[in-house]
């Protein structure tokens, strides 16, 4: 744990990702990135009106309020060491992070303009001009014309703007008849259609993209948003430093050994811990770890080990 590593090393910087902390009544219990983002109230706000929260696949929680809260915890933990030579034991729980994120939510809850009805708000599909539309084509797109300048145009567009009877943009009782009106205009043109109209224009209009569309579109494929290895397609948006353009390399990395330690250290920690070396020796293990990512060889795992590990979801770095 971090005590025993901060007394050999006061400098060390100890992460520890879990999903409910290493505190509170949860601490101990199971879970996963749904249930972590259930707690912070961010999935109660998901979803369209009269109808089940909609999980937003696990990047709020694994990834949002988690990975990416435990990475800057890190970064600002190592500036503080180099100034004030003491090591941090950075607690990221994915609620907490969560949470974190929808702060901007819950400042507008504080105001008063944030309804506990989902699909009724601002950001949550409830406007008629922060939301997606279907296309002629079964494909969709979506409008983000939240400023006055923005929706005008968006109203220029679509031909709207010649109805002199359409209510204000910000009449929230007349949100849904809106939406329903501009549901008619977009499905009478394909998505390709509309965007010849709209791309790049001051609506906030992008097409919807698969994931395969999102590789090759003209855009992405100008930054290299994306890159193609070995048939796998992954995002490498990680090598915009403007000084040192990033190689992207085949890395292996065998972890037979480590995870053998790794078990070994549990086993003996634990209440049983009589056998714990025979029981690790018999674990085997043939991982291969390859970046960038290929479904094939990325983790091959076989194990045939009594040993099993219920943790709340990751661990210490």
């Amino acid at each position: 744990g971090p005590d025993e590593c901060l007394a050999r090393n006061p400098r060390l910087v100890f992460g520890r990702k879990t999903g409910w902390g290493q505190t509170g009544s949860m601490a101990s219990a199971a879970g996963h990135d749904i249930n972590y983002i259930s707690l912070s109230g961010a999935l109660h706000a998901i979803g369209e009106k009269d109808s089940n929260p909609t999980p937003p696949l696990n990047l709020v929680g694994d990834f949002g309020g988690g990975g990416m809260l435990l990475a800057f915890g890190i970064a600002a933990a190592l500036f503080e060491t180099q100034k004030s030579g003491k090591g941090q034991v950075i607690d990221a729980a994915m609620t907490d992070g969560s949470a974190l994120l929808m702060n901007a939510v819950f400042g507008i809850m504080n105001t008063g303009r944030w309804s506990s009805d989902r699909g009724t708000n601002l950001l949550d599909g409830g406007a008629h001009f922060y939301g997606t539309y279907e296309t002629k084509d079964g494909k969709y797109v979506s409008i983000g014309s939240i400023e006055p300048q923005f929706y005008e145009l968006l109203l220029e567009k679509t031909g709207l703007s010649n109805d002199h009877d359409l209510p204000k943009q910000m009449s929230r009782d007349d949100w849904p008849s809106l939406l329903h009106k501009l549901e008619e205009v977009f499905i009478l043109k394909t998505r390709d259609e509309w965007d010849e109209i709209m791309l790049g224009t001051d609506i906030c209009y992008a097409p919807i993209l698969t994931l395969e569309e999102a590789a090759s579109h003209p855009h992405n494929s100008e930054r290299e948003t994306f890159s193609l290895s070995e048939g796998s397609t992954m995002a490498d948006a990680l090598k915009k430093y403007h000084n040192k353009p990033a190689s992207r390399q085949n890395v292996k990395v065998r972890c037979t050994d480590i995870l053998e330690v790794m078990i070994k250290e549990r086993l003996l920690a634990s209440p049983n811990s009589k056998g714990a070396t025979d029981k690790a020796e018999k674990i085997k293990l043939d991982i291969q770890f390859k970046i960038p990512y290929n479904g094939q060889n990325y983790n091959k795992c076989n194990s045939h080990a009594d040993y099993k590990c219920t943790n709340n979801n990751h661990g210490d770095i």
